[in-house]
């Protein structure tokens, strides 16, 4: 069983005033911004999570709340931390 922090690799991020190059994103990954106020966590997450249902759901919150105008310039999750790590860390057990 792979541990999660070897699946998700976060940094911390303020929505304000940072990019990201997606130099630091490996191959066959993305970056997606947790967090329901204006400080937000970054995390890189496998893309094999988008064909995960309980993932596909939080897509579809994050496009009912943002639509395609994502405040950080990249995918927002409107989710807590802890909730997403859970839902993360279960995707990775499976």
């Amino acid at each position: 069983m792979m541990d999660i922090r070897q699946i998700l690799r976060r940094s911390s991020f303020k929505a304000k005033g940072s990019t990201s190059t997606g130099t630091d994103v490996p191959k066959g990954h993305f970056v997606v911004y947790v967090g329901e106020s204006t400080k937000k966590k970054r995390f890189i997450v496998p893309i094999s999570y988008l064909n995960e249902p309980l993932f596909q759901d939080l897509l579809s919150r994050a496009e009912e709340e943002f639509g395609f105008n994502h405040p950080t310039g990249g995918l927002t999750i409107p989710c807590n931390e802890d909730q997403f790590t859970n839902l993360t860390s279960s995707l990775a057990r499976s």
